[in-house]
């Protein structure tokens, strides 16, 4: 196998690193095995602790492509053995334990997604519980034995809790050795994981050492900001923007973002390149902003379906055009009706003290008239109602 000059390899990787461990390994390696004609065996590990995946975790998947593209092999490891542990990392309380099914379930999910910027012809797909649930109860103690108490509890988040007299099972002090474990089953030359990752990952060079194999370089990703630009994306904090939306929902999450934080979407969700940003960031923001929505829509639907994505923004966003989906749903019958509770009942706000709110700020339309009064006179038929950039049809029956 003949492998581009590793000079540009590590040029191509590096862009979207936030540190590699240690850059001079990654260099020996690669000149080394390219000399053999061998390519680097390069993991990142996923437990499949919610069904769906957003961009945050395609930060990761857009690196594992990078050495995808350069001839490496690339391991997407579901953890269904450490997602029964539940990663301790960022966490304050000890995370419920998920059931077999559910990580079955979980994990036949994020086989169908990832493949969207994966290979699945040079990806290797592997499930932990193929190494980890056949460990006898000698081998658990000669792998816990090369670490620890007073090491682990050095991560942050164990430290914090014991400061805060927060309890810490025993089964979360076992992660960071079962995710060593893998790296050991899977004798790998690199991990990548997010910068929240460094003290697993660290600890997966020195299990290695132990077991005789050369101690893997570390690579970690930023930690996505979510659609907000404050808060790590996560679809708890409402903040997300999920690969498997529509491309209407997905073009428009994008298109709300600041333009600072677009910047960091062009690095770390596409493989555009340093030198092709900087040339960006003297054009028009919007137009660049576009560009960056139709290609992550792109990325995870079709291109066609971005077109038509961009279209309907164009048309129902940016002239206020009334959108040709909008969902009709039965609330009431005729007479007075409550607007804040119909608009809260009908999902155009979520709660009554918003949908008063936003009457006031004149920001309801009901066909066409914007409203004021906190009273809508409801004649039988449909009317359509929007509040901000939200549409609804609503039924009333006589």
């Amino acid at each position: 196998m003949e492998f581009r000059p590793v000079p540009e390899q590590l040029e191509y990787l590096k862009k979207g690193f936030a540190e590699i461990i240690r850059e001079d390994e990654l260099k020996d390696r690669l000149e080394q095995y390219a000399k053999l004609g061998r390519p680097l065996r390069v993991k990142a590990g996923f437990d499949p602790t919610a069904p769906d995946l957003h961009l945050g975790h395609t930060v990761l998947l857009r690196k594992m492509k990078h050495f995808q593209d350069l001839g490496h092999t690339v391991i997407f490891l579901i953890g269904d053995m450490t997602g029964l542990i539940g990663d301790p990392t960022g966490r304050n309380i000890t995370r419920p334990p998920m059931t077999r099914e559910e990580i079955n379930q979980n994990a036949e999910t994020y086989k169908a997604q990832v493949f969207k910027i994966l290979d699945p012809v040079k990806t290797e797909v592997r499930f932990n519980s193929a190494w980890l649930a056949p460990l006898r109860f000698e081998d658990l103690i000669r792998l816990f034995s090369k670490y620890t108490v007073a090491r682990i509890l050095e991560r942050d988040d164990f430290s914090k809790r014991l400061k805060e007299g927060t309890p810490i099972s025993l089964h979360e002090v076992m992660y960071s050795l079962a995710q060593a474990y893998d790296s050991v089953a899977l004798e790998c030359d690199v991990e990548l994981g997010g910068t929240d990752q460094k003290f697993n990952l660290l600890v997966g060079r020195e299990i290695q050492r132990d077991y005789g194999q050369p101690p893997q370089i570390v690579g970690t990703t930023p930690i996505l900001e979510g659609t907000d630009g404050v808060e790590k994306m996560s679809k708890s904090k409402g903040n997300y923007i999920g690969i498997t939306e529509s491309p209407k929902v997905m073009f428009r999450k994008v298109m709300g973002i600041s333009d600072e934080l677009m910047w960091r979407y062009w690095e770390v969700l596409t493989d555009a390149t340093l030198e092709e940003i900087a040339a960006m960031k003297r054009r028009e923001p919007m137009v660049v902003k576009m560009e960056l929505a139709r290609r992550l829509v792109s990325d995870f639907h079709s291109l066609a379906e971005a077109k038509q994505a961009e279209e309907d923004f164009n048309r129902e966003v940016r002239q206020g055009a009334e959108p040709a989906d909008i969902e009709t749903v039965d609330y009431g019958s005729p007479g007075d009706i409550r607007l804040p509770q119909m608009l809260q009942g009908t999902g155009l706000v979520g709660t009554r003290t918003e949908a008063e709110r936003m009457v006031k700020a004149g920001a309801v339309e009901i066909d066409g008239v914007r409203w004021t009064s906190m009273v809508f006179y409801a004649e039988p038929g449909t009317h359509t109602v929007r509040v901000g950039k939200k549409w609804k049809r609503i039924t009333v029956k006589t």
